[in-house]
């Protein structure tokens, strides 16, 4: 036994070492780290002050507990203070107790600034006004409605850079959480209510969007393309996607909330008041639950539809749960 330890005490360093290598490694796939936009970057900094501050406990615990389990070990002629009647020092009950206390009483006061900062539904400042995407989670796929540009889009989202994002989402079927780390956290789509979410692309290039949430069985098809594109070239995939796509029809929408996972799609037009048909589709009256902002207009191709007519006037969705 005794010539395993100079072997062991030259193995764990190495294994150490090795381990930090491999998750270096994987470094690419925390993107999450590597905001693109002012909300996702907001939250990194969060993220990075409440590691730093727990890492003020946590690390001198973790080098003390191996200090104290190597400096006490049992050894021939070991020269640690043996001292079995100690029972209470105030100096280290101040010090293991207050230093936790100061960092909670931080990172509440840190956390709380940030949780009203980061509100969803807080709009983002900025001199460009924002478009709206109308976001529904469906079984197993996401339809993306664009109520300025009248068109729609199944697992493909495109957004100018630099403009803020109004996402107004509700789920047809079961809760869902719409994510794209690299512009900000998740947010529940749930049914009978209508979130609101900004969000922001400072950079152009393609992000990765996904349900965060499990919902049966394709739930890990539930991901989505985002491509954040300059504004020129947003408005040229409008105007492409209104000249070569088909319509989305009620018949169609039928046929899309069906179960399954889908490929992406595009729509040059979608019936009129379809978002908050989804959204009011369980309510009596047709009245729904909007979380954050105002109510939203349901607009297609420029018209507005009158959302004072009764629940009653519009056939109901043909929805298909689980």
């Amino acid at each position: 036994m005794k010539s395993l330890r100079p072997n062991l005490r030259i193995l764990i360093p190495m294994l150490f070492i090795l381990s930090l290598v491999l998750l270096s490694g994987c470094s690419e796939q925390f993107i999450v780290l590597d905001p693109k936009g002012p909300v996702g970057a907001a939250q990194k900094d969060l993220m990075w002050i409440s590691t730093l501050l727990c890492s003020v406990v946590i690390v001198p615990v973790l080098l003390l507990s191996g200090f104290i389990l190597w400096r006490y070990r049992e050894k021939a002629g070991s020269k640690a203070a043996y001292t079995p009647n100690w029972a209470h020092s105030t100096k280290l009950e101040i010090i293991w107790w207050g230093i936790p206390i100061v960092i909670i009483i931080i990172l509440a006061i840190v956390t709380a600034k940030y949780t009203y900062a980061l509100e969803p539904s807080k709009p983002l400042e900025s001199d460009k006004k924002p478009i709206t995407v109308q976001v529904t989670s469906l079984d197993w796929k996401w339809l993306f409605q664009y109520p300025e540009q009248g068109i729609a889009t199944v697992n493909y989202l495109q957004i100018p850079q630099g403009v803020p994002v109004k996402f107004e989402l509700t789920s047809a079927t079961a809760m869902n959480s719409f994510w794209i780390p690299q512009l900000g956290g998740q947010i529940y789509t749930m049914s009978g209510m209508a979130m609101t979410l900004f969000l922001q692309a400072d950079e152009p290039g393609q992000y990765f969007g996904s349900g965060a949430n499990f919902n049966g069985r394709d739930f890990a098809q539930m991901t989505f393309k985002v491509d954040a594109t300059s504004q020129e070239s947003f408005d040229a995939w409008v105007k492409k996607t209104k000249d070569a796509s088909p319509a989305l029809t009620m018949d169609g929408y039928t046929k899309l909330s069906e179960p399954g996972p889908s490929t992406v799609q595009y729509f040059s037009s979608f019936p009129a008041g379809l978002f908050e048909r989804i959204v009011t589709q369980y309510a009596v009256g047709g009245s729904a639950h909007h979380h954050g902002g105002t109510q939203p207009k349901a607009i297609n191709n420029g018209s507005t539809q009158d959302k004072s007519a009764p629940a009653a006037a519009t056939p109901p969705l043909g929805h298909t749960g689980h």
